[in-house]
């Protein structure tokens, strides 16, 4: 392995780790935007129907003084009545007595249909008020556990940078500067072993020729295919590295 690998190696888990720190904070910020989401549309549905609610105890008013207006009117042209003597004149107030009935009747009949309206409006908005109590009640709990849950994420990054910084410093530069680049770029582990004759970042088979160079650990050689850093899988040379660890680990559930 290139000597300079072996800290580089040790700076991608730490960046391993962040990235996926980072994306479940990603998750959790998510679900916060998912409750408030939920939130404000029931929100929103409650300031609807209380603006419809509104334009419906206007128009039952409007509806109610036109009946009251009606009344008054049919009332007036009954006093008429007992002075008409004409038969003619009899017969057309009569014809608009009738006529003021019937609009009496279809507005009652509007503004019986307009507070049925009302009443199950109420009804759905009493139901949208109780929904989003319970919401609250039962989210708060929740969005205090991700809460608690981003800060802890956010004091392990903290940590983990901390860390980082100080490997770096430690690292070759150039070396340093192109894994970086590379990790910006692919958001993953971009320097990989061998196996089996393949990279194991892309899966795609290598030449002999390739592995002997990464074998021989004399300079940096890069995947053709996806452009990660090959490494030689050897114990003796990822001893002190993250990596050593996780053969070890491999090892010893394979003697099992």
């Amino acid at each position: 392995m290139h000597p300079s690998l072996k800290t580089i190696l040790n700076i991608q888990e730490l960046d391993m780790k962040m990235i996926r720190l980072m994306r479940i904070k990603r998750t959790r910020m998510g679900e916060l935007d998912h409750i408030e989401s939920l939130r404000n549309d029931l929100q929103k549905q409650q300031k609807d129907k209380e603006v419809e609610i509104i334009e419906l105890n206007k128009a039952i008013s409007g509806q109610e003084a036109k009946i009251i207006e009606i009344k008054e009117k049919i009332k007036k042209l009954e006093s008429k009545q007992t002075s008409i003597k004409k038969v003619e004149d009899f017969n057309a107030l009569n014809q608009e007595m009738s006529t003021s009935e019937r609009e009496r009747v279809a507005t009652e009949q509007i503004a019986s249909d307009l507070i049925d309206k009302r009443n199950l409006e109420e009804e759905i908005l009493d139901k949208i008020k109780e929904s989003l109590r319970l919401s609250e009640e039962g989210s708060q709990n929740l969005i205090t556990e991700i809460q608690a849950s981003i800060r802890q994420i956010n004091q392990e990054g903290s940590e983990l940078k901390v860390e980082r910084e100080n490997l770096a410093k430690t690292a070759d530069p150039e070396v340093l500067k192109i894994y970086e680049r590379l990790l910006n770029n692919k958001k993953d582990r971009v320097v990989v072993p061998i196996e089996n004759r393949a990279c194991s970042g892309c899966h795609i088979a290598l030449t002999a020729q390739h592995e002997n160079v990464v074998r021989k650990g004399e300079r940096l050689v890069f995947c053709e295919h996806c452009s990660r850093i090959h490494y030689w899988q050897e114990s003796e040379s990822l001893e002190g590295t993250a990596g050593a660890t996780k053969k070890r680990r491999r090892r010893a559930a394979t003697s099992v």
